[in-house]
């Protein structure tokens, strides 16, 4: 299915479901949804205890009976029942009853980099649920572009790279489509496992993956270059003991833990040039990389691929929120009009 931008500006809200966090976007209202994609199930009864931020305060710290379970992964929907329940949690009973009273109900939803027909279909799926007549599927590389305010509508290139908790995609962008682009199955997520697996192997000390950001932890002022603190003070449990334990990490190991993973995005951004015209790749000598979403936080990691490319690295001003305010846009009309070229396949 082929999506005019006629067709995004006669739907009435925007979703980005993410496996980290679910952004709803309400026309003529802006974003009324940003809440980890999280809820908190009884077993026992199947009743919906808590969505959002409640639910992820309770990882692994809930009874046998209580399941914490994350119904979309990398920007897949894999649970579409819980994924429509957690979202009418979400938008509240205010916000549904505005939606419902519009006639002939319209959605757009971002999707991933080359998702497979059957991923499409439980997005669509899981906003039908929730009402909508119709579901616009747009590529979260173009949402994100323009949220982010690149001049994708222009005939010159634009290169963003979305890093996500479960994959990173990275894109060169022209004349309102994608000219190339490749996604990496690397994300926070990954990064977050290299620095449990390194805390757990050289200093037998287990840190919970969800409870506590490790990343946070372990690189606390000093990112993936050499300069800040030498070392970082981490509590968690001793492997062996079981017993709570506090150890000093020698930062440069962590960052060598960091950079393994990292090393798939700097292959994918290498393909993405190599498989880029020769013209677009000179305009991006001088314009760079923009990285969005919420990893593009993670310090010191727009230094390491600016010393890997050589090339100028920026980072949007609100880069966690790009795709949603991209859709948003889109819905509002408030976008170049020479953005013409189709929006989602």
């Amino acid at each position: 299915m082929t999506v005019s931008l006629e067709h995004l500006r006669r739907c009435h809200f925007a979703v980005d479901l993410g496996a980290a966090r679910t952004r709803v976007y309400v026309k003529g209202a802006g974003l009324v949804v940003d809440q980890p994609s999280v809820a908190a199930v009884n077993t026992r009864s199947g009743a919906l205890i808590a969505v959002g931020e409640f639910a992820e305060r309770m990882t692994g710290r809930t009874p046998g009976y209580i399941r914490v379970v994350r119904p979309v992964s990398g920007g897949t929907v894999v649970d579409i029942e819980m994924a429509q329940r957690m979202l009418r949690h979400l938008l509240g009973d205010r916000c549904r009853r505005a939606l419902r009273r519009k006639p002939r109900l319209r959605a757009a939803a971002c999707t991933p980099y080359d998702a497979d027909p059957l991923a499409r279909r439980a997005t669509i799926e899981t906003l039908v649920g929730l009402g909508a007549r119709k579901v616009v599927l747009v590529d979260t590389l173009i949402a994100a572009a323009v949220g982010c305010g690149l001049p994708v509508a222009r005939p010159e290139a634009s290169m963003i790279m979305v890093c996500g908790a479960a994959a990173t995609q990275v894109a060169v962008l022209s004349l309102g489509s994608i000219v190339t682009a490749e996604r990496i199955p690397v994300g926070g997520e990954a990064v977050d496992h290299a620095i449990v697996q390194h805390l757990r192997h050289a200093h037998r000390l287990m840190l919970p993956t969800q409870s506590v950001r490790p990343l946070q932890l372990a690189l606390s002022g000093a990112g993936l270059t050499p300069h800040g603190p030498k070392s970082t003070e981490i509590h968690g449990r001793d492997v062996v003991t079981g017993l709570p334990r506090s150890i000093r990490v020698d930062t440069a190991s962590v960052r060598d833990a960091i950079r393994t993973p990292l090393t798939s995005v700097l292959d994918g951004i290498g393909k993405v040039l190599r498989d880029c015209p020769p013209d677009l790749v000179a305009d991006l000598a001088d314009r760079g990389i923009t990285m969005v979403g919420g990893s593009a936080l993670l310090p010191g990691f727009d230094q390491l691929l600016r010393q890997a490319t050589g090339m100028p690295v920026h980072i949007a001003e609100r880069p966690d929120v790009c795709a949603a305010e991209g859709l948003g846009a889109m819905l509002e009309g408030r976008i170049e009009p020479l953005l013409l070229a189709p929006l989602a396949a």
